[in-house]
């Protein structure tokens, strides 16, 4: 019964964690929007730490399955960040200093 309740408990702060997460994000201005998910790539690798926590040995099995997608999302979204990060600092180079390069 206690499991359950952690459970549910646990589904209610996702699920409010995302709706909060989202109108935050939905009020940025644009211009701000692109350097502010840049930032978040920290917030990500907390995240990891989290999902590794939650993928140790004290959890039933499908607590390990969750735990190891959260940690494959979170460094998927770490990686995918710079990745975009890197592409944006590319878009204000000179082209001149692309091309020496």
């Amino acid at each position: 019964m206690e499991n359950n309740l952690d459970f549910i408990s646990a589904l209610f702060v996702f699920m409010l964690a995302t709706f909060i997460g989202l109108e935050v994000i939905r009020r940025v201005s644009r211009l701000l929007h692109t350097p502010l998910m840049s930032l978040t790539n920290a917030i990500s690798a907390i995240a990891v730490v989290g999902a590794i926590l939650v993928a140790g040995p004290e959890h039933p099995p499908l607590i390990h399955w969750l735990g190891l997608v959260a940690v494959v999302a979170s460094v998927t979204n770490i990686v995918s960040g710079f990745l975009i990060t890197d592409r944006m600092l590319k878009m204000f180079k000179k082209k001149e200093d692309i091309e020496l390069k």
